[in-house]
């Protein structure tokens, strides 16, 4: 398996081995002790799948408290991964990593706790797989505008499908700090 590092600490991007034939290909999406072994310490807790037609954007959302670290990847179709860290106090508060997944890369991406997190699908359609280590708790969730200008995402698309509540999500700078998660070193 290989690790590529994103430039921000903690996001990472896997290219796990494929072995494929004529039949078609095996790969093995989650190990613990190789992951581990390949920098990735943690322990899921929920899986979630989500479907999702050409031009829908999701995100950006998190939790605080109760960050979510997710690994993420595509099963069928492509998509534009962002993480944005909005941990207060971050060396990287502010900054975005990006990883285009598809079903022909098999790449995955770690996104860690207490970054905001978003996709828009390219390809027709789309399935994609979340391993989280935190549950989910509606009670915990926010999110920040994914066209925020301070943050400069190019998510590929003009006119993206958005949720009526994606679409009236604050900018990161109108998040009140004490709501954001902190930084831990």
């Amino acid at each position: 398996m290989d690790v590529i590092q994103t430039g921000i600490d903690g996001v990472l991007i896997f290219e796990p081995k494929v072995f494929g034939d004529r039949r078609g290909f095996f790969m093995e999406t989650w190990n613990r002790n190789r992951y581990r072994q390949a920098g990735l310490d943690v322990e899921f807790v929920q899986d979630n799948v989500s479907s999702s037609s050409q031009g829908v954007l999701r995100g950006l959302h998190y939790q605080n408290p109760q960050p979510q670290g997710k690994l993420v990847q595509v099963l069928k179709g492509e998509v534009l991964d962002v993480a944005v860290d909005i941990r207060v106090g971050s060396p990287s508060f502010g900054k975005v990593a990006t990883c285009l997944l598809s079903d022909e890369n098999h790449r995955q991406f770690y996104i860690p706790g207490g970054f905001a997190h978003g996709f828009c699908v390219l390809s027709e359609t789309a399935l994609f797989l979340y391993k989280c280590t935190a549950l989910y708790n509606a009670k915990t969730e926010g999110g920040l505008l994914w066209s925020d200008p301070d943050l400069g995402i190019d998510w590929q698309v003009t006119d993206p499908i958005l949720s009526k509540k994606d679409s009236s999500l604050p900018y990161l700078k109108d998040i009140p700090m004490e709501n954001l998660p902190v930084y831990k070193g």
